[in-house]
């Protein structure tokens, strides 16, 4: 996890209060490469202090994002404020942020103290005070004692933690994050994910974090930003965008859905979407009769009993079981219903039985299991 590190003064970040440091406001951003856009019409405000995560597919544009960020990209057009100055124009050391990369630029001829100081030397922080700012940052990344080692000592996770160190350690108003924690095998990975956000939390900075990895998303940040072929498809909370997605791509993209498509009907029973093979309940959306929609339902939201049981779902399908993928703690069911499949998941309870392929189940789900999603 290397680290290239922008920054104004500590002094110039310590002037203002930590309600005010770390707001950015992104207008209009788009980034051209000859005839490749990458960023296209992009706009976001992200608030003091919180930790915001770029989601989105390889190319779509969240990495040059934060290279605009941070002055290591140019945009073709738009603006990038930072506590209210515009940055757009200036280079990446006029900024006060961090920026952390996923591979790795810690100098292996260097001790880990003199690795997370080299920035500090480059400002011309005094030596009395390089030293205690290491010795408290070795404190935050839980590596104290470690100073003296040289890096080829550390494991692969205590790595990371000095490459963290060295960008934080400058007191920036603003971290970015492309692609941290890619390297870690997935235990690791996942134990990192929960200290990172533990070291946001304490130091009260805002993170702008790049990934394309749903789970660690979903895992750390306040916010989340769907990004797909160069624009924002939508922003929000991790428990907004996977419950209800306002567009097919972020209900596909974070979380695997059944995503059946149809035109809104309107019936004495209520609100219907008629697919062309039957007509699902879905409840009262908001949506008109006549509109064109995708009706998106978790697997999680999908009920799977043997024969005779699920009598009380509205959207109800005899069925047979053709595949049965195990995961541990939860088991998927795909459950051919004759005109299509459905996905079905399950926890795994010492109670009950898992169902087996080519079995004959029962599969549904109710009304307030479909989020509806205008095409």
């Amino acid at each position: 996890m290397p680290v290239e590190q922008t920054g104004a003064s500590a002094e110039s970040a310590a002037s203002r209060s930590a309600e005010e440091t770390g707001h950015i406001r992104i207008g209009g951003l788009r980034k051209e490469y000859d005839d490749v856009t990458a960023v296209a019409d992009f706009d976001i405000e992200i608030r003091p202090g919180e930790f915001i995560t770029l989601v989105g597919p390889s190319g779509c544009g969240k990495t040059t994002t934060l290279r605009c960020v941070s002055g290591l990209e140019t945009p073709t057009d738009g603006d990038i404020f930072i506590d209210g100055e515009r940055v757009t124009d200036l280079t990446a050391n006029k900024r006060n942020t961090s920026m952390v990369f996923q591979e790795w630029a810690l100098f292996p001829h260097m001790t880990v103290k003199e690795n997370i100081a080299f920035g500090l030397e480059m400002d011309n922080v005094p030596k009395p005070e390089r030293e205690e700012r290491v010795t408290e940052v070795l404190e935050l990344v839980e590596l104290p004692g470690y100073g003296d080692r040289s890096i080829g000592e550390l494991s692969g996770g205590q790595k990371q933690r000095v490459a963290m160190a060295r960008a934080i350690v400058r007191e920036p108003d603003v971290l970015l994050l492309d692609e941290p924690l890619a390297s870690l095998d997935r235990g690791l990975r996942q134990r990192m994910q929960v200290e990172l956000k533990d070291i946001q939390e304490q130091l009260g900075i805002t993170f702008l974090y790049v990934t394309h990895d749903q789970e660690a998303a979903m895992t750390m940040s306040d916010r989340i930003a769907v990004m797909n072929e160069g624009r924002l498809e939508q922003v929000g909370p991790p428990t907004e965008l996977y419950d209800h997605p306002e567009t097919t791509f972020v209900a596909t993209f974070l979380g695997e859905t059944n995503l059946l498509t149809g035109v809104t009907t309107s019936s004495e029973e209520g609100l219907g979407v008629d697919t062309g093979t039957e007509t699902l309940a879905v409840g009262d959306s908001g949506f008109p009769p006549g509109v064109e929609v995708g009706v998106s339902v978790r697997p999680e939201n999908v009920t799977l009993t043997r024969p005779g049981g699920g009598d009380e779902l509205a959207n109800r399908y005899r069925g047979t079981v053709d595949d049965v993928i195990y995961k541990g703690a939860t088991t998927k069911y795909v459950v051919d219903i004759g005109t299509r499949t459905l996905v079905a998941q399950r926890q795994k309870t010492r109670q009950e039985s898992q169902f087996q392929e080519g079995e004959a189940v029962v599969v549904g789900f109710e009304p307030s299991d479909c989020e509806l999603i205008e095409q």
